[in-house]
């Protein structure tokens, strides 16, 4: 039996509890957040997806306040962090050096530099590390990864991606929208998009990117284009400046030399491969969300079982690294060279 604890019960704390309570021979044992009303504070809808409403029974659950306290009396063999990013870092060193296995949310950390610090403590600690990026996972998306590594439809001409919403206010005093905390829309929202696009094509040799900010200089919106070499167009597009009523949407859409992959939530169906001949079709993907998938991978990992090949925390840290040349080509409004 796998001893599971979630540190950090706000929207995704929440959304981890409940897929951990899906996968077999876990047990979510403690529950660490500072909130001390967190039971009746689980009882309020939050966050802008499906999956993380109603209420949720933590009576058969240790609840801490301190990840050192809990650490030491619930004794996990792992834990969900789901803790604002800039505490990442700090909190995965310590879980890693008590032998504790770690699955820490997206992104890495706010800095390369901490990324740095977190696998080194992974590798002094021996214990597995894995950083939370959701869409790698994300059926639909795993699938479009499995075409265009077949080679059936030929090689990607052009490829888009895009995600939007409103800022997330359901936060604990808004700590989402302070970029020293969370890093702000690029590295909180666009970087699940930042991501994939290195899982598909591996590291852009540059970016060049362009941001809208507020009155207040803060970035809300962003697209970029990434370098892979002149015959091919990636762009990513970003943004949390849309009003409440939009909701939220991601898409994207992959123009290959014999087919189109399309994903949008908006449409029906949301995912169709369109070839140059023949009918459109959707393609089987596997069951359950990216969340669950990440979270099976995980507890996969910890028990020695063997795995995918997904991501691995070089990539998860290059990741963050593609985002601040994004975020230094918003500010210098100039093409960043990474590689």
């Amino acid at each position: 039996m796998l001893k599971v604890g979630i540190v950090g019960f706000g929207f995704m704390g929440r959304m981890h509890f409940r897929h951990w309570k899906m996968v077999p021979d876990t047990k979510i044992v403690a529950v660490c957040d500072a909130n001390p009303n967190i039971k009746e504070d689980t009882k309020k809808a939050v966050g802008n997806i499906q999956g993380a409403e109603g209420d949720i029974d933590l009576d058969s659950v240790q609840l801490f306040r301190d990840l050192e306290e809990m650490l030491a009396k619930a004794k996990p063999d792992a834990i969900s962090l789901t803790l604002p990013t800039y505490l990442h870092a700090e909190c995965s060193e310590k879980a890693l050096a008590q032998g504790v296995h770690v699955l820490c949310e997206k992104p890495m950390a706010l800095t390369v530099a901490d990324c740095d610090r977190m696998i080194q403590a992974a590798r002094k600690s021996g214990k597995v590390l894995q950083i939370g990026h959701c869409v790698r996972f994300w059926p639909e998306y795993a699938k479009a990864k499995e075409i265009v590594d077949s080679g059936k439809y030929g090689r990607v001409v052009a490829g888009m991606f895009q995600r939007l919403g409103a800022a997330p206010a359901w936060s604990v005093d808004n700590w989402f929208l302070d970029e020293k905390r969370s890093g702000g829309v690029a590295l909180d929202l666009h970087i699940h998009d930042t991501d994939y696009v290195q899982y598909l094509f591996g590291m852009p040799r540059g970016v060049c990117s362009h941001g809208a900010k507020t009155s207040g200089g803060q970035l809300i919106h962003m697209v970029t284009t990434y370098d892979y070499g002149e015959d091919r167009l990636i762009i990513a597009e970003g943004g949390w400046g849309m009003t409440t009523g939009f909701g939220f949407e991601m898409s994207f859409n992959l123009v290959l030399e014999k087919a189109t992959i399309v994903y949008d939530l908006t449409r029906k169906p949301m995912f169709r491969v369109c070839p140059t001949t023949g009918e459109a079709f959707t393609p089987e993907v596997v069951s359950g969300d990216g969340y669950l998938r990440e979270i099976e991978h995980f507890a996969k990992t910890v028990r020695g079982q063997p795995v995918e090949d997904v991501l691995t925390l070089e990539q998860s840290r290059n990741s963050v690294r593609i985002v601040e040349a994004e975020k230094k080509s918003i500010n210098r409004r100039e093409k960043i060279m990474i590689r």
